[in-house]
């Protein structure tokens, strides 16, 4: 039952990241490196969703096992959810760098800039994802599997430290913007002598913003990634699934903090749906430094 819903939660992130992709891809107007970055994520996440479909099959319907196949998933995974991390840290860095440089950041960050960092990036995702053909696994020596088998305990405790280490960096970057953000609003307020309540208002959902997102990475990510620190193959399977399946749930929230609250993805979708854009929609464009 828990390779069950492992597939099923594959699929549903496929299906849901490929149409993210598939509205960045046909609207022209989202080609700014802000698109980019999630149309990064949302590949990262389509990816991770086929390796858990394809982990299953190679499990369940490939008879007989097949190593290079099962070498070739975990691979497939390791690589997707290395991506996803990497982009949810470069959308990070991005909206600290349009906050912190505000003044210079459309001149700076141009689209071909983004690009080649963020082929740098995959190229470096796709290199962990090949260690389990390079030798990062356990089928021959099964004592020394972890809980994220094939992949060794010592190469999992490494892949767990790397992890804590980017979500730390992820939290100190996401408290500067919240300090640079709440100081644009006092000078905002100050400036068009806005009443308090509408700045403490302003400051509140921008607070909310941020919450919701290391709230969300924090809970479906750390205890999977403590777990898998500590533990080794002889924990019951179960607590592996069981803390597995949120990790995996993270790429199913990701499109609809990173993509469905943008009002222009937003417009978008309602313009492929149903030809029209309600009148009540927001016509003010989202940009990165929104928190």
């Amino acid at each position: 039952p828990w390779d069950i819903a492992l597939c099923a939660t594959g699929t549903a992130v496929a299906g849901e990241n490929a149409l993210v992709l598939a509205v960045l891809f046909y609207t022209p107007s989202l080609r700014a490196p802000m698109f980019l970055l999630i149309g990064s994520l949302a590949l990262a996440d389509l990816l991770a969703g086929l390796g858990l479909v394809a982990n299953f099959a190679v499990r369940y319907l490939l008879r007989p096992p097949s190593e290079a196949a099962e070498l070739g998933a975990a691979g497939l995974l390791l690589a997707a959810f290395s991506a996803s991390v990497c982009s949810l840290l470069a959308i990070t860095v991005d909206r600290y760098l349009s906050l912190y440089n505000a003044l210079t950041y459309h001149s700076e960050r141009t689209l071909g800039f983004t690009c080649a960092m963020v082929l740098l990036m995959w190229v470096l995702c796709l290199g962990v994802g090949l260690l389990p053909l390079l030798g990062w696994n356990c089928l021959r020596d099964q004592s020394a599997c972890s809980i994220l088998r094939p992949v060794t305990k010592d190469n999992a405790a490494v892949l767990a430290v790397t992890f804590l280490l980017l979500f730390a960096l992820m939290m100190q970057l996401y408290l500067q913007i919240c300090k640079i953000a709440f100081r644009h609003a006092q000078q905002i307020a100050v400036q068009h002598q806005f009443i308090a309540t509408a700045q403490a208002t302003s400051t509140r959902k921008g607070l909310s913003t941020l919450s919701l997102i290391l709230g969300t990475f924090a809970l479906c990510w750390i205890p999977f990634a403590i777990y898998s620190l500590v533990a080794d193959s002889s924990y019951p399977v179960v607590y592996t699934y069981s803390l597995a399946l949120p990790a995996t749930c993270n790429s199913l929230i990701n499109p609809i903090i990173y993509a469905f609250r943008n009002p222009d993805i937003q417009k978008s979708l309602w313009l492929a749906c149903c030809g029209c854009v309600p009148s009540t929609f927001s016509s003010r464009p989202r940009t990165s430094s929104d928190v």
